[in-house]
Parts: structure tokens; C-alpha cells; sequence
């Protein structure tokens, strides 16, 4: 079945190359597009789409809050969302990622990102431009203190470690499977246990807990 994706961007022409870029992908269906963040969640709540692409700039609701109200901690059935934006600045990346966001993308990245994106998180995974990932994340971490739940609800085995920092580096489960030397069902199974002892709902979250928490950078010599 097709990806059903809805487009919210305050610039006609933005959406049209969008939605354009997006249908011409196999197995990608462009269902709506709106100008405004408050429209766009009435038509996420009301189309329950596979993934929604939203501008971070919009009247009414901007992308950040959209994204907040459809796919924050608080949400009981969030939707997937992607942000794309012009603005590579590393307070809005690191707020639409701590709102829920599933990716975050320039408006440059190209089609094949693009798709790319919207499919990791149809799958339930994340994407993330490359060029700010690691600088945005571990930038923030260094700025903020650990935070009071810094410690897993468990102790991590060494293979949950490897997977951790895995996914903070933003690699995609098939990366982590083939770096690893294990199976993709392996690494499933590793992150649901990841999830379960950091109380965390994605993969996002899990990057960024290692991160705010020094784990990766203090074990992985990755800063």
C-alpha cells in the first residue's frame, strides 16, 4: 500500500515542487496539502495520513506546534511527521525533534532524501539531514545539564550500548544490522528494549537521551 502524506507549507509553489517531487516516488501519495498549521492538523487529525511533511514557518500554527499537538509525549495515537525548512538553525531542529518530529530536512536535500525521509518514518525510524545531526544533538547536550531521569529504568547490556550510539549517529536499522554483524530483527528487538528502559517512545528520543546524557559522547568518543 501507499505512503499517504499530507503537506503543509505557507508558500504555493513549495508545495506544489513538494507534492510534484513526492508522487512522482513509487509507493508515496500525496492525499492533501494546506497553507497554515492550524489546518494542517485538522487535516491530520482527520486524515490520519502515514506521514505529515510541514513547514517549520507558517500563520495560525507554526510547524513546531503542529507537530507538538499531533505527535508530542502527551499524544496517545501520534502521527508521523517530518520537518523540512530553509532555516538550518539548530534551536528549531532541536524543538521540532523534542515536539515529536520523526525527521527534519532543508528544502535542498533533494528528492531522493526526501523520499527517503518520509519512508524512515512511515517505518516507524528517522531521518535527519546529515549535515546537522551530529553538530545539533551533541551541541545542545554540551549546553544543557543531564537531566533528572538520566539513568535507564535498567542497566544497558553492551549490545543495547553499541545500539544506542548506533542510533545517535542517526544510521538506520539496516545500517546498525550490517555494522553490527546481526539481523534486522535483532536490532528491532534491541531498540524496543532501548525504548522500554529510557521511557522513551522513538528512535529520536533515544538520540537525544544519549546525547543530554553524556552516554555517547563519554563512551564512544564520538564527541
Amino acid at each position: 500500500m501507499s505512503i499517504r502524506v499530507i503537506v503543509a507549507d505557507d508558500q504555493e509553489i513549495v508545495r506544489t515542487g513538494l507534492r510534484m517531487i513526492l508522487n512522482a516516488q513509487p509507493g508515496i501519495d500525496v492525499i492533501g496539502e494546506v497553507a497554515d498549521g492550524r489546518r494542517a492538523v485538522e487535516l491530520a487529525q482527520r486524515e490520519r495520513p502515514d506521514v505529515c511533511l510541514f513547514d517549520i514557518r507558517m500563520p495560525g500554527m507554526d510547524g513546531i506546534e503542529a507537530t507538538r499537538v499531533l505527535a508530542g509525549p502527551t499524544v496517545e495515537a501520534p502521527l508521523a511527521v517530518v520537518v523540512i525548512t530553509t532555516f538550518d538553525l539548530d534551536e528549531y531542529v532541536y524543538a521540532a525533534l523534542k515536539a515529536g518530529a520523526r525527521g527534519f530536512l532543508l528544502k535542498d536535500a533533494g528528492p531522493e532524501l526526501l523520499a527517503q525521509a518520509v519512508q524512515a518514518a512511515a517505518d516507524g525510524e528517522a531521518l535527519i539531514a546529515p549535515s546537522i545531526t551530529a553538530r545539533l544533538l551533541q551541541a545542545f547536550a554540551d549546553a544543557a545539564p543531564a537531566p533528572a531521569t538520566a539513568q535507564p529504568i535498567d542497566a544497558l547490556t553492551d549490545r543495547e550500548e553499541q545500539i544506542l550510539a548506533a542510533v545517535a549517529r542517526g544510521r538506520t536499522n539496516n545500517e546498525i544490522a550490517r555494522e553490527l554483524h546481526i539481523t534486522l530483527s535483532t536490532v528491532k528487538t534491541h531498540i524496543t528494549s532501548l525504548m522500554v528502559k529510557l521511557g522513551v517512545r522513538n528512535r529520536v528520543d533515544i538520540a537525544i537521551w544519549a546525547y543530554e546524557t553524556k552516554r555517547v559522547g563519554n563512551r564512544f568518543g564520538m564527541r
